[in-house]
């Protein structure tokens, strides 16, 4: 898992979608950086808090165990959830395209061609984890 955590960490974010480039996009852009930087926060908090968790499963006194065990499904909810949102980049991007004008507004910059293929690449059904169970926490 701590192995996963790095080479994840090691990705480098895409230009436009850095914690430091993103403060600066509007519109459509910024609900984009805003869903990846949610998944970003969401999995990274999601798989250190489960790390912990196993930690102290492993080696903490019988209560801290047992409130680790009782609660690690909440950590496992927030991994699950930060591939949902990350889903929804596809959404949000076909709506920012067609908004701003589509394939007239944008030409070979962003062809309609790019935009299926991230809708592809950031569709549910790729980040759906699995298994996918039918309930969520909390719902």
């Amino acid at each position: 898992m701590h192995n996963a955590a790095a080479a994840a960490a090691a990705l480098p974010a895409p230009p436009p979608l850095s914690e430091e480039q993103a403060r600066t996009l509007t519109g459509p852009a910024s609900d984009l950086a805003g869903l990846y930087r949610n998944y970003l926060l969401l999995t990274s908090r999601g798989w250190r808090m489960i790390g912990a968790a196993l930690g102290q499963i492993q080696q903490g006194t019988p209560a801290v165990a047992r409130f680790a065990r009782e609660n690690v499904a909440l950590y496992i909810d927030s991994v699950y959830d930060g591939h949902f949102t990350l889903a929804q980049v596809a959404h949000k991007l076909l709506a920012g395209y067609r908004k701003l004008g589509g394939a007239a507004a944008f030409g070979q910059t962003l062809s309609p061609q790019t935009i299926a293929a991230l809708q592809s690449a950031y569709s549910e059904a790729s980040e759906r984890l699995h298994p996918h169970v039918g309930v969520r926490l909390g719902s």
